[in-house]
C-alpha cells in the first residue's frame, strides 16, 4: 500500500518475465536481442549518413556520421577532452553518492515513525515537483561556476527519486510480517534491518537506477547553462564557435554515457537483488 501523492516506479530488471504461477520464465535468446539491437542502430547511423547528402538537411547543420565518428576520435586523442569527461563523472558521481545517501536515511527514519511520515508528507509533496533548472539561479548566486553549484542542482533532482521509493518500500511491508517481528520483541533496528529493509530494498534500487539518469541529465544541464567544467561546458563551446561536428561528438559522448550509466546501474541492481523472485533466472522443474 501507498500513500496518495507517491507514484512508486518498481520495475523488473529487463529481460525477466514471469511464468505460470509467478515463476520467472526462461529469458530469451541474448545474441537475437542483441542482433536486433544492433540492427536498429546501424538502421540510424545509415540515415544519418545518407540524410545529409539529400539535400533534406544541410551538411553545415548536420554532418554525415561518417564525420561525426572522425570529429570522435580526434576528440579521443585530445587530453582537453578527458579531462572534461573526468570533471562530468566526477560531479554526477559525487552528487548520486550524496542523494542515495541522504535519499536512503531521509527514507527510512520518514517511513519508520508513522507521525513523522505524516508530518513531513506535505512538505514532501511539495518540494518535489520543483524543477531542478529553477534553482541554477540560487546555484549561481552561491557557488558561480564551481562544483558545488552542480552538486546542488544533482543532489536535488536525484534525491526525491530515492526517497520517493524508499517511503514507498516501507510503507509496503507486510503487516503480519511486522507483527511478528514484535511478538518476538525486535527492537527498532531489528525491524528496520530484518523486516523493513529487505522489502524495501526492491524500491531502493529502482530509485538508485532513475536517480542515476537523472543525475547524469542534470550534470550535463548544469556544465550547459552554468559553464561548470565537462562535457556540457565542451558543447556550449563547440557550439559557440561554430564547430558543427564537434558538437554532434560530444553530444554522441553523452549518449554512451546514458546508456553505460543505466547498464551498470541495471547490473547493481541485479546483484543486489539475485535473491529476489523479479532477478532469480533458474526454471523448477
Amino acid at each position: 500500500m501507498t500513500s496518495p501523492g507517491l507514484t512508486p516506479v518498481l520495475a523488473e530488471p529487463a529481460g525477466t518475465d514471469s511464468g505460470p504461477g509467478g515463476a520467472p520464465a526462461r529469458r530469451g535468446p541474448l545474441p537475437v536481442a542483441v542482433l536486433r539491437g544492433l540492427a536498429g542502430l546501424a538502421g540510424l547511423v545509415a540515415v544519418l549518413e545518407v540524410l545529409p547528402h539529400t539535400g533534406l538537411v544541410s551538411p553545415d547543420y548536420l554532418p554525415p556520421a561518417s564525420e561525426t565518428v572522425r570529429t570522435l576520435g580526434t576528440l579521443l586523442a585530445e587530453p582537453a577532452f578527458w579531462t572534461a569527461l573526468g570533471d562530468t563523472l566526477t560531479g554526477w558521481g559525487l552528487g548520486l553518492a550524496v542523494a542515495v545517501v541522504a535519499g536512503v536515511v531521509a527514507g527510512v527514519v520518514i517511513g519508520s515513525v508513522p507521525v513523522l511520515r505524516a508530518v513531513t508528507a506535505s512538505t514532501i509533496e511539495f518540494l518535489r515537483p520543483i524543477p531542478s533548472v529553477a534553482l541554477i539561479p540560487v546555484a549561481v548566486l552561491l557557488y558561480g561556476t564551481d562544483l558545488r553549484s552542480k552538486l546542488l542542482l544533482v543532489v536535488y533532482a536525484s534525491f526525491w527519486q530515492v526517497i520517493v521509493q524508499v517511503l514507498a518500500g516501507m510503507q509496503d511491508v507486510d503487516p503480519v510480517a511486522e507483527d511478528t517481528a514484535r511478538s518476538y520483541l525486535l527492537g527498532t533496528w531489528g525491524r528496520v534491518r530484518h523486516v523493513l529493509w529487505p522489502t524495501a530494498l526492491p524500491y531502493v534500487m529502482t530509485g538508485v537506477r532513475l536517480a542515476a539518469t537523472v543525475a547524469l541529465i542534470l550534470t550535463i544541464t548544469a556544465e550547459l547553462v552554468i559553464g561548470a567544467p565537462g562535457l556540457g561546458h565542451e558543447i556550449a563551446v563547440a557550439q559557440v564557435s561554430g564547430a558543427v561536428p564537434e558538437v554532434y561528438a560530444l553530444v554522441l559522448v553523452t549518449g554512451l554515457l546514458g546508456v553505460a550509466v543505466n547498464l551498470a546501474a541495471r547490473a547493481v541492481e541485479r546483484r543486489a537483488l539475485h535473491w529476489h523472485q523479479s532477478v532469480r533466472t533458474e526454471v523448477t522443474a
